[in-house]
């Protein structure tokens, strides 16, 4: 570990990268703490104290406790997740936006451009609804949460936190270019780790009233060690479809005629399903949150993690998130297209139509054993939640988001390593263990 910091050291290009990335990650967290102005904070404090381990505890959880501080970062990124997955179900559904994509670098960029500009739609749409619905929660005691009601609060919180999300979007974007690893990604794991001190002195806590025996909490750290073994041993699987690349005579130089393979992961979208899976859900729960009426009231008890009807959706929506981001990211013509133009072909394939319903079969495969996987692994908060009232932090979405970026980002940093022959954290046998770029959502 040493060496293998010292090594990181020795290369200015990737230290810079990486302190550039730690210092923005930093600006982040400050960010966090910094309080939206015109609520009670003991008023909104016992509110949360009342609502733990609900709806609120998993939206803050993905903010980064920005929620119980109401601080300017209360949107976190999820404004820009929203965009990016309307866009990119447009891609889908619409070929003109389709071909602004196969476009190049300056279709890239227009698309990029949509979705910066729609983040800033939808952040003023959720921040209008928190506005209004912070005007209308009160404390058991019946205290308001809101100093002061009114249009003016309304303005001042819409601006407030439209340009607190802005900002996080921009920041994602500059570790994306100028660090290492992904914007989006890190700015959510830095939430959920930035959290795990409180889930661990709740769990202390819990252990101090009896209401966890130490036997129980062996059981479930053991547990947490399991899923966290599984997650990394899945995240690094691999189906390997053997290559083979055609001789090319050119002049007196033969090209080609090299054998290898074409790695195709077992979990291809990464963390993407269970992050749009939960942004979506947590639309008609926040609703039937803060307006009375029987209708509002009946989405929230249905939509409340937990409940059979969330439950079963939320499974539903990481299967279809996980075939739709393979879909959009992966695709088996262009791969095969690829591969007939550089003499390149799966024994026993034909080239061309063959290779690419080859690929398209295995793909389908993988993405069904990964969403399955997916699925199981986000769905332990509400076993844990249920049996122990073990807090969120604890939850499989958490690790899963935490385990994962973490080898994506380890795995660019031995790229850095290996390109200029270091030896990467595992020693010189890592060059045998390729990292692979975040699935996650890039600007």
């Amino acid at each position: 570990m040493f060496e293998f910091i010292a090594n990181i050291m020795r290369i200015p290009d990737l230290r810079n990268r990486i302190l550039f990335t730690l210092a923005m990650l930093g600006v982040y967290r400050l960010g966090v703490f910094i309080p939206a102005p015109g609520v009670d904070r003991t008023a909104l404090a016992d509110f949360f104290a009342n609502n733990q381990n609900s709806l609120f505890g998993m939206y803050d959880m993905f903010t980064g406790g920005a929620l119980e501080q109401f601080s300017v970062f209360v949107l976190g990124i999820m404004p820009y997740i929203s965009a990016s997955i309307i866009i990119q179900l447009m891609t889908v559904v619409m070929p003109q936006v389709e071909r602004l994509k196969n476009e190049g670098q300056s279709g890239r960029n227009k698309i990029t451009q949509w979705t910066r500009y729609l983040t800033i739609g939808i952040a003023i749409i959720q921040s209008s609804a928190i506005a209004v619905s912070l005007e209308q929660m009160k404390t058991l005691g019946g205290t308001d949460v809101v100093i002061e009601a009114g249009w003016p609060f309304r303005l001042m919180t819409i601006i407030t936190m439209t340009a607190g999300s802005c900002f996080i979007m921009w920041l994602g974007e500059q570790i994306t270019d100028r660090g290492i690893g992904n914007g989006a990604s890190l700015i959510i794991t830095c939430g959920i780790i930035a959290a795990l001190p409180n889930g661990v002195r709740q769990t202390v806590e819990m252990v101090r009233i009896e209401q966890i025996n130490l036997l129980e909490l062996v059981l479930m750290l053991g547990f947490m060690v399991a899923v966290i073994m599984g997650i990394v041993f899945v995240e690094r699987g691999q189906r390997k479809i053997p290559i083979q690349y055609a001789k090319r005579v050119v002049g007196r130089q033969v090209y080609g005629g090299q054998a290898t393979h074409l790695p195709m992961k077992v979990n291809v979208s990464g963390v993407i399903p269970p992050i749009f899976a939960s942004s979506v859900l947590m639309f008609p729960a926040t609703v039937g949150t803060f307006y009375d009426h029987p209708l509002f009231e009946a989405m929230q008890s249905a939509f409340m993690p937990g409940s059979w009807v969330y439950n079963v959706t939320y499974v539903v929506m990481i299967v279809f998130f996980a075939y739709f981001y393979t879909a959009v990211t992966f695709n088996p013509v262009d791969v095969a297209d690829n591969l007939r133009k550089h003499g390149g072909y799966i024994p026993g394939v034909r080239p061309g139509k063959q290779t690419a319903d080859y690929l398209d079969r295995i793909l389908t495969r993988l993405t069904a054993g990964g969403s399955i996987y997916l699925a199981s692994i986000c769905i332990l908060p509400t076993v844990l939640i249920s049996n122990y009232g073990v807090p969120f932090y604890f939850g499989g979405t958490g690790l899963l988001i935490i385990v994962s970026v973490a080898l994506d980002t380890v795995g660019q940093i031995e790229g850095h390593l290996l390109t200029r022959h270091y030896d990467g954290i595992l020693g010189p046998k890592s060059s045998k263990v390729k990292g692979r770029r975040s699935k996650m959502l890039t600007l």
